[in-house]
């Protein structure tokens, strides 16, 4: 391609962009468009069905590490950093865009906020959200990375984060990574015990949420709530 057909082009995609939005886009032509930022003298339409063949949706190819982008998808290491920053980026807008301080005063609200903590982690993590008496975020704490079954959740560090960021109630929150949204054995275990310790110091459990993607499952609607 030309460079002036290939700025045409460019150019062409970005208009079309601005007036319609990405709606009307298939996966590789917002693929092609964002690589249009990190590589800006090449035709980036072959490369774009490339990594998508490779990783098979974009969302697969968002949630790849640097390193299996460079490896894998044969890309520069700019490019890599760029990609693996889209999902990190539509995380942060999805939390500010409820507010410094949003309140989570119905399983509606709460669930809303949990998914949002989770877009583009593809490993389990458990999360801490510390409530005042007004049902506001004080803070969400992320408090521990990888399985509950692998490494517990110790009530102790719970405990402690909730001491720490002035919780009158607190949520809890982890992930399915695999998209189910059952809770497992070791789920309502580490819950109970985790009520149990927060019980003594007067702080209350309003809720555990699991959530896969989009979804959540709430232990406080599905009645395994220990009060």
């Amino acid at each position: 391609m030309s460079k002036n057909l290939h700025e045409g082009h460019r150019e062409k995609l970005r208009q079309r962009f601005i007036e319609e939005g990405l709606s009307a886009f298939e996966d590789h032509q917002v693929l092609e468009m964002i690589l249009f930022y990190t590589i800006p003298r090449r035709d980036t339409n072959e490369l774009a069905h490339r990594l998508i063949e490779k990783f098979g949706t974009l969302e697969s190819l968002f949630d790849a590490s640097p390193e299996a982008l460079v490896s894998e998808g044969k890309v520069n290491k700019n490019t890599a950093v760029f990609l693996s920053m889209i999902p990190q980026l539509a995380r942060r807008y999805s939390i500010q865009k409820q507010g410094k301080k949003p309140v989570l005063d119905s399983s509606a609200k709460a669930g809303k906020f949990v998914t949002s903590l989770f877009i583009g982690k593809n490993y389990e993590a458990f999360y801490v959200c510390c409530l005042n008496s007004q049902n506001q975020l004080n803070y969400a704490a992320l408090v521990h990375e990888g399985t509950i079954n692998e490494a517990p959740v110790y009530p102790r560090l719970i405990v402690e984060t909730a001491l720490r960021y002035q919780a009158s109630s607190v949520i809890l929150a982890h992930n399915h990574p695999g998209g189910s949204l059952r809770p497992s054995t070791a789920d309502i275990e580490v819950t109970r015990r985790i009520c149990d310790a927060l019980n003594t110091i007067s702080i209350t459990v309003i809720d555990h949420m699991i959530a896969a993607g989009s979804n959540y499952f709430s232990f406080a609607e599905n009645g395994l709530l220990q009060r």
